[in-house]
C-alpha cells in the first residue's frame, strides 16, 4: 500500500497549534505545560525531564485572554452525556437551530468532540475551511445568526483520522477559545452589555475526559452557565449520567437539567406509542426526581430525525407537527428558564 500526502491546505485557513509533546517523549506523557511535566511517572527516563522539571510554572497567561474574548458572548452552555450514541449531537444541533429561529439571538456552537465531530454534518457544514484574520479566526456559518467551529474544519480531509493525546486536545480546545472570533466583526453595543453572541453551546465527548477538564478550566473565569446532560430511558445509560452529575459537582459546574432523548416511538400513522428502550427503573424523570435535578423533557423517537441529520437540515422546522418537534420546543423553553435562574 502507497501512503498518500493529504493535500495541502489551503493558504490563509487557520491551522492547530503544534503539539505539545516531543517527538522522543514516552507514551503517557503529560505534556510540558502540565503541572506533573518532569514530575509524573511517565516521566522517568525522558531525555526531556530535567527541562520539564525546571521550566518555569505559573498561571496560564492565556485565561486573561480567554475571558476577554468571552466578554462577548452571554450564556455558555455544556451538552454532555454519560454514554455515546444517546443523541448528544442531534440535540446539540437541534438546540443551536431552535436559539437561532429567533432573529434577534446570535447563536455559537462549539464542537470539541475532538476525535468523533459530528456537528458540521448535522448543521449542513462538510467541506468547509475556518479562515484567520486579524481578528482571529473565522468560525463557519450556517445562517446569518448561527456559526460554528470544529476541528473538522481544520483536516485535509474529513476522512481523516484524529490521533491525538490530551495535550494536544487541549491545546485545540484553548485555541478555540482563545482564537475565534464568534462576533465575527459584529461591534460590541455602546450600552455596559457587551453581548453579541446569545448562546455558545459547546458540544463535548461522551463521558468525562480531557476535553471536559480543559473546557471547564479554561472557561472559569468567564463562567459556565451550566450543563444540559443527554441520557437515553435505560438504566445502563443512566448509571453513566449519575458519573456525570459527580463530575459536574466535584468541577463546580451548574448543572441546567436532564433531557430523555429516544424515549419511545410514536407511530406516525396511529400516533401510538412504543418503549424502544424500556425505562427499567423509571427513566431519567425519575432520577431527576431522586436527585432533586431540573428534568427538562423527553424527545421520542422520529426516523426523520436521523434523515434531517444527514441532510443538515432543521427537523424542526422541517416538521413542526411532529411530537419530537413540539418536545424539542418544550425542552428548550425550560433549558432558557433555568439559564435565566442562574
Amino acid at each position: 500500500m502507497v501512503d498518500v500526502a493529504p493535500a495541502p491546505l489551503p493558504i490563509g485557513m487557520a491551522r492547530p497549534l503544534p503539539d505539545q509533546i516531543p517527538e522522543n517523549a514516552p507514551e503517557h506523557c503529560p505534556g510540558v505545560e502540565s503541572e506533573a511535566a518532569g514530575h509524573a511517572n511517565a516521566c522517568q527516563g525522558c531525555p526531556n525531564q530535567n527541562h520539564c522539571q525546571t521550566a518555569p510554572k505559573g498561571p496560564d497567561p492565556d485565561l486573561p485572554v480567554i475571558r476577554e474574548r468571552m466578554q462577548c458572548i452571554g450564556s455558555k452552555i455544556l451538552i454532555m452525556s454519560g454514554k455515546g450514541g444517546v443523541g448528544k449531537s442531534t440535540f446539540t444541533s437541534q438546540l443551536a437551530w431552535a436559539c437561532a429561529s429567533d432573529p434577534d439571538a446570535q447563536t455559537a456552537v462549539l464542537d470539541i468532540d475532538v476525535c468523533g465531530p459530528s456537528i458540521p454534518t448535522i448543521l449542513g457544514l462538510r467541506n468547509q475551511y475556518v479562515h484567520e484574520s486579524s481578528s482571529g479566526w473565522t468560525p463557519a456559518f450556517v445562517t446569518d445568526n448561527l456559526s460554528c467551529m470544529s476541528v473538522e474544519f481544520l483536516l485535509p480531509s474529513t476522512e481523516a483520522a484524529i490521533i491525538w493525546r490530551g495535550p494536544k486536545k487541549n491545546g485545540l480546545i484553548k485555541q478555540f477559545l482563545k482564537d475565534v472570533d464568534w462576533a465575527g466583526g459584529m461591534d460590541a453595543p455602546s450600552t455596559t452589555d457587551k453581548t453579541l453572541i446569545d448562546y455558545l453551546l459547546v458540544d463535548t465527548p461522551p463521558g468525562t475526559s480531557d476535553e471536559h477538564l480543559s473546557i471547564v478550566g479554561y472557561l472559569r473565569e468567564s463562567g459556565i452557565d451550566g450543563a444540559v446532560i443527554i441520557t437515553t430511558p435505560q438504566e445502563v445509560s443512566l448509571q453513566d449520567v449519575r458519573k456525570e452529575i459527580s463530575f459536574c459537582h466535584k468541577m463546580k459546574v451548574p448543572i441546567i437539567g436532564i433531557v430523555e432523548n429516544m424515549a419511545g416511538f410514536v407511530c406516525p400513522s396511529c400516533h401510538g406509542r412504543s418503549d424502544i428502550f424500556y425505562p427499567s427503573t423509571g427513566g431519567a424523570k425519575a432520577l431527576c426526581e431522586e436527585l432533586h435535578l431540573p428534568f427538562l423533557g423527553s424527545v421520542p423517537i422520529d426516523p426523520r430525525i436521523a434523515r434531517c441529520c444527514d441532510m443538515g437540515e432543521s427537523f424542526v422546522e422541517e416538521y413542526p407537527d411532529s411530537p419530537a418537534s413540539e418536545a424539542y420546543l418544550a425542552i428548550i423553553d425550560n433549558i432558557k428558564k433555568q439559564v435565566a435562574k442562574h
